[in-house]
């Protein structure tokens, strides 16, 4: 219906009406349905439609229906009448096929029943989805289940954080209750950041109440959707890699991403790749054109050894047995011949890269002697070149290669382009018109695919019947190479991805981080989720039929038909319900209710006006936006479709749309990707996190601390401009989909950068006590220092648990609760006023980084010393700490041993910033061949201390008496 809908609107007959009510049971046959116990297959040779029982739903109509595999009482069953003349092994009862049929059919009844009670009886994905649906077969169990956290690790982390919060009050209680008189104002300063703090814990922790892990069946998928001797029935897939400049970011870097990408495992003419190059680069062009020739070669011999990854540079470099696993004896010729094509093409795009450092007067020029049209990268036209696809995209052995194209979008001066987050929905636009796959994964240009499986790993959700109609999108975890093995800097970034994200899956699913996401079409174009209605608690005679006589619905009577068009249609306009009056939901008891069609159902109901304000002046577009199934217009030319592709990447075509505020990747902050997911879950959408044993993705991390500051300070400043914007989860999406915890997770993924503010005031508070002597604390009772002692076995403990529940090692959790403090007090805060200046006043400030260069040895950046002005909070809070410890210490030795007591707790808190801020400090002074960082701080504190103390010893001068007061009669006074 959708499909028909799309082709006569491209043919200029915009009409958007549905069908009218005599065509309803077609509108709402959208569900394919769960196969009989054949499958659908002849058994000697009967049609299954000529099977013994046939239900009565089963029939006329094409109704939404839902077919059950096993025989329910309450369902009314129309036996086929038989021939008494007739044998009845000619009805397959009695046959011997039929016996195995059946004790086959008990075996995997067992066998199922087995594996639910090993599940604790609960569902496979108890979502509150709907209810389980009996499985019959191995092709009809479903595609995934959630795997719970074991209850003795689960329930032990709750009840700390239950403990820890009741502690934590007890011990405000005392903080407010007890000020210190002679230090007030520390005493307030500390009170306010520790609030702050706890606030920003509760914000952090609770969000992480519901963790699950999930777990896939490739297989099931397989026996689903690729049926032998059938074509395959996977979904298809548009893959979109964006890349700007290609100094920065290496032609090869992004030729392995491509490659990786041709050569996954997934039908061939189900994936494209769609590459955008928003700096219209001669030189991406020309290294795109060498890749896709290479490309030829390399993915053939992927294919035939099963190789991973399949990113050649990646899978070259490996340092493991290559010969494990394979048996073919040619694999090792073949092998030593591909290395070397490998080393000739990576020859061949430094070539490439070595021309374009000096760029012609004249601009670059192609080889039929024309100008390149994107030699002025801010005033250039749309460009679009179709590398590989159906038509002699081919291999070296003839079999045909996912489609490769080229995008660079037009740019005009005036024109605001939104940087990424327009080059990824002109990639929508441009893929919606050529190819039009139902679901779209993204990966930045560094970020090639390390699984061959991953798409089909994100397709046993996005397909499964029970859970994939409401899934906006798939995360998967950020993996990196190139880092070492302390990760200095903690650019794993392990707590976020093991531990958040686990937690946000158990409530709504993972926020999504910019990269390594599939998503669904039809969720980027603002559609609202579809929903599940519960059951109805009476029956009727018409049931499983959709219910038209009011029994079931509360009385309601049906709706009298119209016979006007128009006025039929301003009616279905006017609201968002079901199409034609009310249609009262029918469910069978125990089957999970029929999910309402998704938006795009009753985007057909809107007028042309509405869908050109939406989406854009592009009628071919628009008509794909009616296909939730994908699919290209059948009635298109490919030379109309690719002129349309040109036209829906103008830099004027978004003007007065709803790209990029609600349609789209949302513009409005450089971290699009947070605010993306964020309005996909305000429409009601639940996401996805899936953690192959084998990491999906892999991408490059800047180790260097100034580089890895940088990019604090890019996302810090995002979560700035979000939460000073009308999108901030403080206000925003009330009344929609957003669960509570959800919500939790959006504020404190925007609130966050502002902790910095009240972290450089707790971190210099120790020093400060150290030099005045005072502390933020009076002397503490015994029921005071029980209250202490128990929040800091609280923290250890919630930490502990936590580690073990995920699986995150403590030195991973230690390097990030040390970089939490780094770029707390230093990119969070610039973040902070730059975001503010930017808001606020429209200023947009740059912050400058000059590098030394770093020489050729592993992890040589690593040490590269970089200045930039992120370094200079943290450098100060070093130095004053530093002092503030030599100063205190000095003091005790000053004033004798009755003031270490009250010392203890000072250094204390001093060196508690010290080490944290330690890793910051080795950056700026450590390298693997010279004295370590460790000495050199130890050497000038222990000097210091030394000095001070033979200064106050003074063992070389001559000890001499005063006089006596009372000898000398002298009256001082």
């Amino acid at each position: 219906m959708q499909g028909a809908l799309a082709e006569a609107m491209l043919q200029g007959h915009m009409t958007y009406g549905r069908a009218y009510d005599s065509d309803l049971p077609h509108v709402f046959h959208t569900m394919p349905q769960v196969p009989l116990l054949t499958n659908g297959q002849m058994v000697d040779d009967i049609p299954p439609e000529q099977h013994a029982l046939v239900p009565s739903f089963m029939g006329g109509g094409g109704k939404r229906i839902h077919p059950l595999p096993f025989s329910d009482p309450n369902l009314p069953v129309q036996p086929r009448s038989m021939d008494p003349s007739k044998d009845l092994a000619a009805y397959g009862y009695g046959s011997v096929a039929w016996k195995e049929r059946m004790e086959n059919w008990k075996q995997k009844q067992e066998k199922l029943q087995m594996m639910k009670n090993e599940n604790g009886g609960k569902d496979w994905d108890n979502d509150g989805d709907g209810p389980e649906l009996p499985l019959m077969d191995e092709a009809r169990q479903p595609l995934s289940r959630k795997l719970p956290i074991p209850s003795s690790q689960i329930n032990p982390y709750r009840m700390i954080i239950i403990i820890r919060l009741v502690v934590v009050g007890f011990f405000f209680h005392y903080r407010v209750m007890h000020p210190v008189n002679d230090a007030y104002a520390l005493w307030l300063v500390s009170v306010i950041c520790e609030i702050w703090f706890a606030l920003s814990w509760i914000l952090d922790q609770f969000p992480k109440w519901l963790p699950i892990d999930r777990e896939t069946y490739l297989d099931r998928l397989s026996l689903r959707y690729e049926k032998e001797g059938q074509p395959s029935q996977l979904s298809p897939v548009d893959i979109f890699v964006s890349t700007v400049d290609p100094l920065k970011e290496p032609p090869l870097v992004t030729a392995n991403t491509v490659l990786s990408i041709l050569a996954v495992d997934y039908p061939v003419d189900k994936v494209s790749c769609y590459v955008s190059d928003d700096g219209a680069a001669m030189l991406t062009f020309e290294a795109l054109s060498e890749t896709s020739e290479f490309a030829r070669k390399w993915v053939p011999f992927c294919k035939k050894f099963n190789i991973e990854p399949r990113a050649p540079e990646f899978y070259f470099a490996q340092k493991i047995d290559y010969l494990k696993d394979k048996v073919l004896p040619s694999f090792v010729k073949e092998r030593r011949a591909m290395k070397r094509e490998y080393e000739e093409f990576k020859v061949r795009i430094n070539a490439l890269v070595a021309k374009a450092q000096k760029v012609p007067e004249e601009g670059w020029t192609m080889q039929d002697g024309t100008p390149w049209p994107g030699n002025n990268v801010r005033d250039h036209p749309g460009m679009i070149q179709v590398f590989l696809g159906q038509s002699g995209g081919h291999d070296t052995d003839g079999n045909e290669l996912p489609r490769l194209v080229y995008v660079s979008r037009e740019k005009r001066p005036g024109f605001n382009h939104h940087k990424k987050a327009g080059a990824m929905n002109a990639l929508v636009r441009v893929s919606a018109v050529l190819t039009n796959a139902p679901y779209l994964l993204n990966l930045d240009c560094d970020h090639y695919i390390n699984n061959s499986k991953a798409l089909r790993e994100s397709m046993c959700f996005m397909m499964d019947p029970l859970l994939g109609k409401r899934v906006c999108y798939v995360q998967f975890p950020q993996r990196f190479d190139g880092i070492d093995k302390n990760d200095r800097y903690a650019n794993r970034n392990t707590v976020f991805f093991d531990i958040n994200m686990k937690g946000l899956d158990g409530i709504q699913g993972p926020i999504y981080v910019g990269t390594g996401c599939v998503f669904r079409r039809q969720a980027l174009y603002g559609y609202d989720a579809p929903k599940t209605k519960k059951p109805p608690t009476r029956t009727c005679n018409c049931w499983p039929k959709w219910c038209c006589c009011g029994c079931c619905c509360g009385g309601r009577k049906k709706k009298k038909k119209t016979n006007n068009p128009k006025s039929e249609l301003k009616k279905r306009n006017s609201r968002k319900a079901d199409a034609g009056g009310h249609v009262p939901v029918c469910a069978l008891e125990g089957i999970e209710e029929g999910i309402e069609g998704i938006e795009s159902e009753n985007v057909a109901l809107m007028s042309e006006q509405k869908l050109e304000k939406k989406f854009g002046q592009s009628p071919v577009f628009v008509a794909s936006t009616l296909l939730e199934n994908g699919g290209t217009l059948k009635s298109a030319s490919p030379a109309s479709l690719l002129k349309e592709a040109i036209h829906v990447i103008s830099c004027g075509y978004e003007d007065k749309t709803e790209w990029g505020k609600e349609v789209g990747w949302i513009y409005g902050s450089v971290t699009e990707d947070i605010l993306t997911g964020f309005k996909m879950h305000c429409h009601g959408w639940r996401s996805i996190y899936c953690i192959p044993s084998r990491p999906a993705f892999k991408g490059s991390a800047p180790i260097n601390l100034s580089d890895r500051l940088h990019q604090v300070l890019r996302w810090a400043l995002g979560s700035i401009e979000i939460f000073l914007s009308r999108h901030c989860p403080l206000w925003y999406g009330y009344g929609g989909g957003l669960k509570w915890l959800e919500r939790l997770s959006y504020i404190n993924a925007t609130v966050y950068p502002w902790t910095s503010i009240p972290l450089l005031a707790y971190c210099t508070l120790p020093a400060v006590c150290l030099l005045t002597g005072k502390f933020i604390t009076p002397e503490l009772s015994n029921v005071a220092s029980l209250w202490f002692l128990s929040l800091f076995i609280c923290i250890f403990a919630t930490s502990i648990l936590e580690m073990r529940w995920s699986g995150v090692g403590i030195d991973e959790w230690w390097r990030n609760e040390q970089f939490w403090v780094i770029g707390g007090v230093s990119a969070h805060l610039f973040a902070v006023f730059q975001g503010l200046l930017k808001v606020l006043a429209g200023v947009d400030t740059n912050f400058t980084v000059t590098s030394k260069a770093g020489d050729d040895e592993d992890f040589s950046e690593l040490y590269a010393f970089k200045w930039t002005t992120l370094l200079i909070p943290p450098t100060t809070l070093l130095i004053i700490n530093l002092i503030g410890v030599v100063a205190g210490i000095s003091n005790a030795i000053n004033n004798g041993y009755e003031s270490w007591g009250p010392l203890f707790g000072k250094l204390f808190f001093a060196f508690w910033v010290i080490v944290h801020l330690y890793p910051f400090l080795k950056g700026l002074l450590g390298r693997q061949n010279r004295t370590p960082t460790i000495i050199i701080v130890w050497s000038i504190l222990l000097a210091s201390i030394f000095s001070l103390l033979w200064v106050r010893i003074d063992p070389f001068l001559a000890k001499s008496d005063g006089p006596v007061l009372e000898e000398c009669g002298l009256d001082c006074n």
